[in-house]
């Protein structure tokens, strides 16, 4: 079952609803300069179509972000990479590499993350503050879910590999094409040296 709404669909509706607003409200623009009885149309159209125009330029600006070529971390597993202590640093550098190797790291915490490696629950903006990572691009579960659902959800809607050394054993009836579609990106430290399987 799946618990997590795709991001993408969201994306995509979003944009269908931007673009019918902006061609209706260009069409109304059209209308009501060749017809002066419906001038009082364009107090509403051109507004309408001016504001839809805009957000649309924004979005295709910000475009790349669908484009890019993701990787979903698997925050909780990657804490205990150096050592098997829970360090955020480790995160911090796993995702540094990544993303100089070309990739675009999201990371999934479970809800105890923050106890962890502070004392204290940490949400997704403090984490991401911490990993130097926008906010938009950290997740934590809620408390009394396990991450890992979310993690291959996540995975399967950006078709992104995985960075993790868990093998995901119950789930993989759930999700069967995630984890047999990319190899994941396992890790850890080898003489004080992060490695990864790139």
């Amino acid at each position: 079952m799946s618990i997590v709404i795709s991001f993408s669909v969201i994306e995509i509706s979003a944009v269908r609803l931007l673009s019918t607003i902006c061609t209706i409200s260009i069409c109304g623009v059209i209308v009501a300069a060749l017809n002066p009885s419906l001038s009082d149309w364009l107090l509403l159209a051109a507004p309408c179509a001016t504001a839809s125009a805009l957000l649309l330029l924004k979005r295709w600006w910000q475009g790349a972000e669908v484009d890019r070529n993701w990787i979903v971390i698997d925050g909780s597993n990657v804490l205990h990479w150096n050592g098997g202590i829970p360090k955020l640093e480790t995160v911090k550098e796993v995702a540094s590499t990544l993303a100089k190797a070309g990739l675009t790291p999201g990371v999934v915490f479970d809800a105890n993350a923050g106890y962890k490696i502070s004392g204290r629950y940490l949400h997704d903006k403090a984490l991401g503050s911490l990993l130097g990572l926008p906010k938009d691009r950290v997740m934590v579960v809620p408390k009394g879910m396990p991450a890992d659902p979310m993690i291959l959800q996540v995975a399967r809607d950006y078709d992104a590999p995985i960075a993790s050394n868990d093998r995901f054993r119950d789930w993989v009836n759930d999700y069967p094409d995630v984890l047999t579609s990319k190899d994941p990106v396992r890790g850890g430290y080898k003489d004080g040296k992060l490695w990864l399987s790139l």
